[in-house]
């Protein structure tokens, strides 16, 4: 099996790397592209070139447009990376006979009431994100290609920046935070992600039948305060430097930091249909935050 991954310097493409590898031949381009051939999603035409070129089984798409606040005033090209250059991508998997594997987001939802959403519920986007997002989504089912389509929440992980990083700097340098305690979601390991999307990919390559959208997050659910809490907690006690105390790490409601791009208060995802579909199991979000940490303050 040949293997086409898109965006493999970012946190998730660098995991499939990785996960990836025991499947085919891998081909991982960056956006940079390699000599001849084409990763950049802005550069739609090049890009088809280049699937036409290599002709893989397996089109993996890791790269998106996910500066969330920009995209409410850069929202052609948001729309081009998350929504065009996708459909391009289904339509030469769909002429090949290709999967395509697409990651999409919670945004798609408008946050509201507090029970976890499955692959049916009703779509709403609150801010250009989302709705370049579900585009995406949207174009590729139409395309009739077979794809797997995840759609996952508050991805991490120990490459590159994260939520979890930021707390334990500010933690160590004040003697209070504010976090965020009313939306609610599943911190999510790009490693989980890497991880379900190969188990997934490979019984899919042998039961098409399983093509589709699905939900994939880690278990169990918090709040940014509740992850922020959990991460601090962690490091201390472990001997890690930490300034804050427990009760200085005081909750807030979302309308006391307002940003440009309006987030979900509600990001659960019910992830039934992909644990059932594919018999796995998807470990609680403190296990992956957790392991993210040893890694990252053991360097």
């Amino acid at each position: 099996m040949q293997i086409l991954l898109l965006g493999k310097n970012g946190q998730l493409g660098w995991e499939l790397q990785r996960a990836l590898a025991p499947l085919g031949r891998l081909i991982a381009l960056d956006r940079h592209g390699d000599g001849e051939l084409c990763g950049d999603l802005e550069q739609p035409e090049a890009l088809a070139a280049t699937v036409r070129r290599i002709r893989p089984d397996v089109i993996v798409n890791a790269s998106a447009y996910t500066a969330v606040d920009k995209a409410e005033t850069d929202t052609e090209r948001a729309r081009m990376v998350n929504a065009t250059a996708p459909a391009m991508l289904a339509h030469e998997a769909a002429a090949a006979g290709a999967w395509l594997v697409h990651y999409s987001t919670d945004y798609v939802f408008d946050g509201s009431g507090d029970q976890p959403r499955d692959e049916s519920a009703p779509t709403s986007p609150l801010n250009a994100y989302g709705r370049t997002k579900l585009e995406g989504e949207q174009l590729i089912a139409a395309s009739g290609c077979q794809h797997l389509t995840f759609r996952t929440s508050w991805v991490f992980a120990a490459r590159g920046g994260n939520f979890a990083k930021t707390m334990l700097r500010l933690a160590g340098e004040r003697d209070a935070l504010s976090v965020i305690d009313d939306q609610v979601g599943a911190p999510t390991g790009a490693e989980l992600l890497a991880d379900v999307t190969a188990h997934a990919l490979r019984m899919a390559r042998a039961q098409p039948r399983v093509s589709g959208l699905y939900h994939a997050a880690a278990g169990g659910q918090t709040s940014w305060h509740g992850y922020a809490r959990h991460v601090i907690e962690w490091a201390r006690e472990r001997g890690h430097p930490v300034r804050v105390p427990p009760d200085a790490i005081k909750p807030i409601p979302a309308t006391a930091y307002p940003l440009p791009a309006p987030r979900p208060l509600n990001s659960r995802l019910d992830t039934r249909r992909l644990r059932e579909t594919f018999g796995l199991e998807l470990p609680a979000w403190e296990r992956g935050v957790e392991r993210m940490l040893e890694e990252v303050l053991a360097r």
